[in-house]
């Protein structure tokens, strides 16, 4: 089976990338199923029912998210109603389940999680608990209830995510890197079968500082000054990664980045 992972949509050009070219990606690849995070789909920080309902127009399976999922508490009775996860190692009190059971067309159950890495996360909020920990006391009912495992986990540091994958290798179907908006060049499948890749990449303007406007960003970094957030719209590309699985092992066969533009 082939799975699709669409990297970080990021705005109103996110939105529309997304919305133009998934269609076309899931028709010319034969994808059976569509993982995309959503966390910056609002104006660049977070999602609101509005910009989750436009994203779930398009054929995908379920949202994941990150530490900025919480900054519009519009979309808090969506978690319970729709299919988007917020990270699973955060206090359980906060909103949202951090991860579901999905089935794909051809009955293949999968078992979708989010993840929150800590390394050099302190400073955003929404502490977390060690991923390494978590995983360790969710995967066996997760596998019990699935035929494939996939991770989105959403983090700062390449070497967490690095030494997290080697740590999941042969018992996940895929780790995906999500958060820095830079798709990387690192894709592999790991000896044991599980697919890696550090960074899924951003789907919204690369012709920007990771999404934000380029004068905008350049300004606070010569003077400090913070100026209004504003979502860059040149070079708008949908980021991602197509995974060939095998269903039978729950392991993957292959991993291919895609950058597609307009």
């Amino acid at each position: 089976m082939k799975i699709l992972a669409i990297g970080d949509i990021f705005g109103r050009p996110g939105r529309e990338v997304f919305r133009d070219l998934l269609p076309v990606l899931i028709r010319e690849h034969r994808v059976d199923f569509v993982i995309a995070n959503a966390e910056n789909a609002a104006g660049g920080r977070g999602l609101t029912p509005k910009t989750a309902d436009e994203i779930l127009e398009s054929p995908v399976n379920v949202l994941t998210a990150g530490n900025h999922i919480w900054e519009h508490n519009t979309i808090h009775p969506y978690f319970d109603s729709h299919p988007i996860l917020r990270p699973h190692n955060v206090n359980a009190a906060l909103p949202g389940k951090g991860w579901g059971g999905f089935a794909a067309g051809n009955g293949v159950r999968i078992g979708v999680i989010s993840l929150q890495g800590v390394v050099y996360m302190s400073e955003k909020g929404h502490l977390a608990e060690n991923p390494f920990h978590s995983i360790d006391k969710l995967l066996p009912e997760i596998k019990r209830q699935s035929d494939v495992v996939l991770i989105d986990f959403h983090a700062e540091a390449t070497s967490e995510k690095r030494a997290l994958g080697w740590y999941l290798d042969g018992k996940v179907t895929a780790l995906l890197g999500t958060h820095t908006h830079v798709q990387t060049a690192d894709e592999e499948v790991l000896p044991k079968g599980t697919a890696y890749i550090s960074d899924l990449g951003m789907t919204g303007p690369h012709g920007s500082v990771i999404g934000l406007d380029k004068e905008v960003a350049i300004h606070r970094f010569l003077t400090g000054e913070k100026r209004k957030f504003k979502v860059a719209e040149e070079g708008v590309t949908i980021d991602g990664v197509l995974i060939d699985v095998n269903e039978k092992t729950g392991l993957s066969k292959s991993i291919k980045r895609i950058s597609e533009k307009i």
